[in-house]
């Protein structure tokens, strides 16, 4: 198994299917041909790197690049579809992106139309899109995609960090990219890198605790202050809102070229418990988490973890670190409090499905009660 973050530029779900059978292997190949996976599907990822054998395949034959409106590629229309299968796509994927629902990376150009991002040049880059489509007529995977816009609502209510709304037509989900800036002839390609990455964790069998990734936020972001309330509100939020989908991958941190290191924008946030697999909440905190975390507790230990990484000094990865004040973390939880109860009041006015409202009502309030109650 290579570096983690060689396993964060690997394409998973549909996408890892789609692109074995176009290299002539099982789709249901395992870990033992994830080199040869990333030497054809890693040619354009997320975030600022890609393979240099990936990139020279994927361009090998890069066909007539084509636009499309935005009613074609919601609708799937049969131009659309044709012009995908040419490139090996069947919407059923994409080589580039990881995840269970089909996805495709698309990016607007200057004359509004979308094409598969890795067929524009740059010049003509103005947005950058994940696409997600509908499979199925699975009624709660179907209920799930058609949250998530009104997720990243909530979110925003919440006082998270998102980046643009996102846009649901028909069963087709238009996500802004957070890792990509269109600037007049050119596309800054931000680096992006999963919490899996930043905890060394390999694989997709196991997952870092709370604590670790703590840890590491700690030590590697220029205000850990801000990222460690980031990502403990992130988890108030799932808990209160049924995502149990936390996976290492479904967290990500950002650096930008200026030497910010920071969370990412929120993505991947939906009411996941509605999964007809089944999903258990993967991430926990260490002795703290039977799906229902102490918050005084979890403060206790981050400072604890803080205060281990600054009396370390300039022998830590960034040197002496500011002191994270409990104070200032508790404020941050508290003031979630009365977005929680507005939206265990309001959710369905704001999107929510009246039966996954009812369902979460009493958790929300619950969270709420417990957050103004946090000392």
């Amino acid at each position: 198994m290579g570096p983690v973050f060689l396993i964060d530029m690997l394409p998973q779900g549909f996408g890892r299917e789609e692109l074995l059978r176009r290299i002539e292997l099982s789709p249901t190949a395992a870990e033992e041909v994830d080199w040869r996976l990333l030497l054809a599907g890693a040619g354009n990822p997320i975030g600022h790197l890609r393979v240099k054998e990936a990139a020279q395949w994927l361009q090998a034959d890069p066909g007539a690049s084509r636009g499309f409106t935005d009613e074609d590629v919601a609708q799937r229309s049969d131009d659309f579809a044709e012009y995908l299968a040419s490139h090996g796509l069947h919407v059923a994927g994409s080589s580039g992106v990881q995840g269970e629902w089909p996805k495709l990376l698309l990016t607007r150009a200057d004359d509004g139309l979308l094409y598969l991002d890795h067929t524009l040049e740059d010049a003509r880059a103005r947005e950058h899109y994940i696409v997600k489509f509908g499979r199925g007529t699975n009624t709660r995977l179907a209920s799930i995609l058609q949250h998530e816009a009104v997720y990243m609502g909530l979110a925003q209510q919440l006082g998270l960090r998102v980046h643009a709304p996102l846009v649901l037509k028909g069963r087709a989900l238009f996500i802004r990219r957070f890792d990509r800036v269109a600037r007049p002839g050119s596309v800054v390609r931000l680096a992006q890198e999963s919490i899996a990455s930043l905890t060394d964790t390999p694989g997709f069998g196991v997952v870092p605790s709370h604590d670790e990734v703590c840890r590491q936020l700690l030590a590697r972001c220029n205000d850990p202050q801000a990222e460690v309330l980031e990502y403990i509100k992130r988890d108030i939020a799932n808990i209160a809102l049924g995502n149990k989908d936390n996976h290492a991958r479904n967290t990500a941190l950002q650096r930008d070229f200026e030497g910010g290191v920071r969370l990412t924008p929120l993505y991947d946030f939906a009411p996941m418990y509605l999964h007809p697999d089944g999903i258990a909440r993967r991430i926990r905190w260490e002795g703290n988490d039977s799906g229902r975390p102490d918050w005084g507790k979890v403060l206790d230990r981050v400072c604890e973890m803080s205060g281990a990484i600054q009396e370390a000094g300039p022998g830590g990865a960034q040197g002496a670190m500011p002191v994270v004040r409990r104070e200032a973390l508790v404020a941050g939880l508290k003031a979630m409090a009365p977005a929680l109860e507005h939206i265990a009041q309001h959710g369905a006015e704001m999107g929510m499905d009246p039966e996954v409202l009812d369902f979460l009502r009493m958790g929300i309030q619950e969270m709420s009660r417990r957050l103004v109650a946090l000392v």
